[in-house]
């Protein structure tokens, strides 16, 4: 049970155009941002859809693959951890964020990779 105790599976639609990240020790890292939607009636009968929005990153080989081939748009499926942050923002201030750490993916479009 160890191996499910931090793991996230989402399936959704990339909002832009992976940046891949290359350091000068030779990793690298990607950014992305992925958006699932669901639908429900709401008490009035009319069909509402709530979408939320992920952060996604990546290391490495996987890193450099997402970095050529998720573009805005695409329907994919992606698999990891979920990790939280802290940074400091330009104005001192610091801010939390919670990214999904991608260990997997595969593309659900037709025509996936162009």
């Amino acid at each position: 049970m160890n191996s499910i105790r931090n793991q996230v599976q989402l399936i959704g639609h990339l909002g832009q155009d992976a940046e891949l990240i290359k350091f000068e020790n030779g990793k690298n890292k990607v950014n992305a941002s992925i958006a699932t939607s669901e639908f429900y009636k709401n008490q009035k009968g009319e069909k509402i859809e709530e979408t939320q929005w992920h952060k996604l990153v990546a290391w490495g080989k996987t890193a450099e693959i997402m970095g050529m081939y998720f573009k805005k748009g695409k329907q994919v499926a992606v698999s990891g951890k979920l990790c939280h942050r802290t940074y400091q923002d330009k104005e001192g201030k610091d801010r939390r964020v919670t990214e999904i750490q991608v260990n997997e993916f595969t593309f659900l479009d037709k025509k996936s990779v162009n």
